[in-house]
């Protein structure tokens, strides 16, 4: 009788028992994936089981984000998400059907990242203050892009017109493929992308680094300055972070056990090089992120409301 009457329970003593799904909001080969495929080999041998990366793209990272709020809260499909979709797709989209901060439960924080402003070869031009002074010139005929609207590369290139007074369109992509050959083939002039995947098209020649988005110049790209550097940008520092994410009402064994194998994961040396490579930045030991959320929604609301941004850029 006492079975009968308790209240239904997911199976917690031998978790987990089968492979995880990670979500990731993005397609192969984007920052966030570039991340998680390391991450989720080492995480999974933490947990002893397989950890199967599922690329969920569209809205910013918003429709992967999307996938895992409506999921079983079991453990079974987590979220490795970013700022985009974390914080904030929400502000520019009040329609999007979830809040992170209210509709999920957080495990911890990944890693941070820096960006990079790029500019197509066929432009022409190699510094920050060359692309101020083009865009200029001719207004409204430039554009550049990112990884979609509300995305952390957005408001990257919405801060840099609204600081500098320039006119330059935004124009949205779901996949870092695409957006690398129209950047290389000049249909777009100029990008914000993840160090990471930027890192294939500067070897190749097919883009220019003009400047890293974080307000110092990164391990990765030591050379190229940041947009920080130039005076008109003084202060400028995006960065973007990522996090590992569960569906809301998950419960606290299963939460306990998924922090502590996060935990062990990232103390890895090989995943920690792994995460430097990609242009990873150093992240504080058990940093808080339901702070680092409640911050940075904050954060980019004053952006909203400073450059006037929204989804029709």
């Amino acid at each position: 009788m006492a079975a009968t009457l308790a209240p239904p329970a997911f199976a917690q003593d031998d978790y987990p028992s089968r492979p995880i799904t990670l979500v990731v909001g993005y397609s192969v080969g984007g920052s966030t994936d570039s991340l998680a495929r390391p991450f989720a080999e080492v995480f999974g041998r933490v947990l002893k089981t397989k950890v199967i990366v599922d690329n969920v793209s569209g809205a910013a990272g918003a429709m992967g984000a999307q996938k895992v709020v409506a999921a079983r809260p079991d453990g079974y499909t987590l979220l490795l998400g970013g700022n985009s979709e974390l914080v904030a797709t929400k502000l520019l989209n009040p329609a999007q059907p979830y809040d992170a901060l209210k509709d999920m439960t957080p495990i911890g924080v990944v890693d941070h990242q820096g960006g990079v402003l790029l500019a197509s070869r066929l432009v022409g031009v190699k510094t920050t203050d060359q692309v101020i002074q083009l865009l200029r010139k001719n207004p409204g005929k430039y554009n550049y892009a990112s990884s979609g609207i509300g995305s952390m590369f957005h408001f990257a290139g919405e801060i840099m017109r609204q600081r500098t007074g320039t006119s330059v369109a935004h124009v949205a992509y779901r996949g870092v493929a695409m957006l690398g050959n129209d950047l290389s083939g000049g249909t777009v002039e100029f990008a914000f992308m993840g160090t990471a995947p930027a890192k294939t098209f500067i070897d190749s020649g097919l883009a220019v680094p003009i400047a890293v988005t974080s307000g110092t110049r990164t391990p990765m790209y030591p050379n190229v300055p940041s947009l920080a550097e130039h005076p008109e940008l003084k202060g400028y520092n995006l960065t973007g972070w990522f996090a590992l994410m569960a569906p809301k009402g998950l419960s606290e064994p299963i939460v306990a056990r998924l922090k502590a194998a996060l935990k062990e994961t990232l103390k890895d040396t090989r995943l920690r090089q792994a995460f430097t490579d990609l242009g990873g930045l150093p992240i504080a030991e058990d940093e808080d992120l339901p702070k680092l959320m409640r911050e940075e929604s904050a954060r980019y609301k004053t952006f909203v409301e400073t450059t006037h941004l929204d989804t029709q850029k």
